[in-house]
């Protein structure tokens, strides 16, 4: 089966680049992904370091590959990373993720992201629902859902463990306009 997803991406909006992580990215990503909160509320790898930066650029380039998900640099000018934006195929939807780092938090990047990938998502790959999926405990989360447009489904709560803790997340929708 090949990639729905190309081979290069580039979206552009809301004052944002979203764009591919090249190796240059590398010596930045743990600034932006080995902090608490990212560790608490995200599955990406704690502590995150040089070896874990290396990992992620090639899950992102396997993922693209199968098909599975897309992972794109979050950028204001297609230049230095300042969070990340993830496309993923979920069973009856593509599901949307987001970590914004530390440094840049604030600044609405995570909503910003979102309403970009929503775009590309609905225009250029003709989802019909996209979805997110979060704990209702992470407020930010909560806030950039809502401020994106998605709306709390009312279906049952996705459980389990991570990193040791148990999780409950909401699924957060939103259909095709």
């Amino acid at each position: 089966m090949s990639s729905p997803f190309p081979e290069r991406i580039r979206l552009s909006g809301e004052g944002l680049v979203l764009r591919d992580w090249t190796e240059d990215d590398l010596p930045a990503m743990p600034d932006l992904f080995d902090h608490p909160d990212i560790a608490y509320w995200t599955p990406i790898v704690s502590p995150f370091d040089e070896a874990a930066a290396h990992a992620r650029l090639d899950r992102d380039r396997r993922l693209r590959a199968d098909g599975t998900a897309i992972l794109l640099a979050i950028t204001v000018d297609g230049g230095a990373p300042l969070g990340e934006a993830m496309l993923r195929r979920a069973p009856d939807a593509m599901e949307i993720g987001y970590a914004v780092g530390p440094a840049h938090r604030g600044q609405g990047l995570a909503v910003r992201a979102v309403r970009v990938m929503t775009a590309y998502a609905f225009d250029r790959l003709g989802a019909e629902r996209l979805i997110l999926e979060l704990e209702a405990e992470n407020t930010a989360s909560v806030a950039v859902a809502t401020k994106a447009g998605f709306r709390l489904l009312d279906v049952p709560l996705i459980t389990g463990e991570e990193k040791g803790r148990p999780y409950a997340l909401q699924t957060w929708g939103l259909p095709r306009p």
